[in-house]
């Protein structure tokens, strides 16, 4: 099949490969003219592991291309994906204005029947809107259909070809039999294509995602308590875990929820609550529970230096949102770092993907370290933001050396409790005891 994708963001980049991958020929198509050239050159904007291999494969094979012009790339398509940004406006609503000035655009320029897909994680009614924008000057007959992503970064090459399920909304059987036919080789060992009306696909998105930070945050609350109480979060965990009613995944507490998706896509559906007049208390109390989460360690590091933090070095692993991306939209560390420097510390950092896209919204306000034991160096505490592998089995005698005080503020529970007392570390940690060293390095 010939597919276009309008947009070469992450959805869009990855959706407009994995495709590819299957055999179509695929034209992804943006205004950017310097991203796309850097793509027609061989230069992928976005980390995501393996998805360079497939990239470098289809365009190799030509059946990967890039263009900015729309006329061009959606010319013979008998499928136009719309994987579009729709930031939160100011109100926290959707803003819509990218997909439906493509969609106005695309109205004049189809020239036989097509298939349009919201692929973008897009508020209930958003398929009628664009279908009423394309109509404004299309002479052809076309479908709309609402076929929300379910990437998880860092996963995203095997979320795409191995679905655990693929939801689209469309009340039409001639867009039903296109999309079937597309996402065949994708579901061969059985897993469902779900069909519903648009409106339920677009509620799906935003149901999921909301419920995936509900057990987040209330993890994170579990955790909380338990620091009062004397219990151990990680226990819990595991017993709650392994309740098939509830499972083991997103059970993890620590610093709260960032990224592209959660944060945005709660407050959206917060939003579409508030126009139909309905109180979502659940969701109000997710994204409260979540913006005080982030920055829970700064409390702790005050007191453990007695409230005073100016000139003092503050080492951070990690910055990405999460591990095996370079996402820092929204991301824990950002908000904690700058309290951090608001306090007078002075930080220095490390992350193996994420610091060059740090950089272009700090600055020179910090300190880039080259390697995670580089930002040890004669620093008076590590603070731990993201839960990369490599920072789970460090070199503990190297950190020795390099730290000026055994003291780890860990955002992610990456080590035992029984661990830190044998290394003799100060170690805090989230919903767990708080191990204190018998004797402290001199500062």
């Amino acid at each position: 099949m010939k597919i276009a994708v309008v947009g070469t963001g992450y959805v869009g980049l990855v959706t407009g490969t994995c495709f590819a991958e299957t055999g179509n020929q695929v034209t992804c198509i943006d205004i950017d003219e310097r991203k796309v050239q850097k793509l027609i050159n061989g230069i992928i904007p976005i980390y995501e592991p393996g998805l360079d291999v497939l990239f470098n494969r289809n365009t190799a094979e030509g059946r990967l291309k890039f263009t900015t012009n729309l006329a061009e790339g959606i010319d013979g398509a008998e499928v136009i994906f719309l994987a579009l940004p729709t930031p939160p406006g100011e109100d926290g609503s959707a803003d819509l204005k990218y997909i439906l000035k493509v969609a106005g655009d695309l109205g004049q320029l189809l020239k036989d029947y097509v298939v349009v897909v919201d692929k973008s994680t897009v508020p209930v009614g958003t398929a009628e809107k664009v279908r009423e924008y394309i109509s404004l000057a299309a002479q052809v007959d076309f479908d709309v259909v609402s076929n929300p992503e379910f990437l998880r970064e860092g996963v995203a090459i095997e979320d795409f070809m191995k679905p655990d399920r693929v939801v689209i909304g469309t009340k039409s059987d001639r867009a039903k039999a296109v999309m079937n036919k597309l996402y065949a080789p994708l579901v061969r060992q059985g897993n469902p294509v779900i069909f519903m009306d648009e409106r339920s696909a677009e509620m799906t998105k935003y149901a999921a995602n909301a419920f995936l930070a509900v057990k987040i945050s209330f993890m994170n609350e579990i955790a909380n308590l338990c620091e009062k109480a004397g219990a151990n979060v990680d226990d819990i965990r595991k017993g709650i875990g392994t309740d098939s009613r509830i499972g083991k995944r997103f059970l993890f507490a620590g610093i709260g929820y960032g990224g592209s998706c959660f944060p945005k896509d709660v407050q959206a559906l917060g939003k579409t609550a508030q126009e139909y007049d309905y109180d979502f208390q659940i969701l109000k109390s997710v994204m409260a529970v979540n913006a005080k989460q982030k920055t829970k360690l700064i409390p702790v590091i005050n007191q453990h230096f007695n409230g005073d933090l100016k000139d003092k070095t503050i080492a951070v692993w990690g910055l990405a949102f999460k591990p095996y991306t370079d996402d820092i939209r929204e991301a824990p560390a950002l908000e904690n770092i700058q309290a951090l420097l608001e306090a007078g510390a002075k930080v220095t950092a490390y992350d193996p993907e994420a610091m060059d896209n740090v950089k272009n919204v700090l600055g020179n306000k910090i300190t880039y370290a080259h390697t995670s034991y580089a930002a040890l160096d004669d620093a008076d505490a590590l603070v731990i933001m993201t839960e990369w592998p490599m920072f789970r089995t460090p070199e503990f005698s190297k950190m020795n050396l390099l730290l000026k005080n055994k003291v780890i503020f860990d955002g992610r529970n990456l080590y035992e409790l029984d661990q830190m007392k044998e290394l003799g570390y100060t170690y805090y940690s989230i919903g767990r005891e708080t191990i204190m060293q018998e004797v402290e390095q001199p500062a």
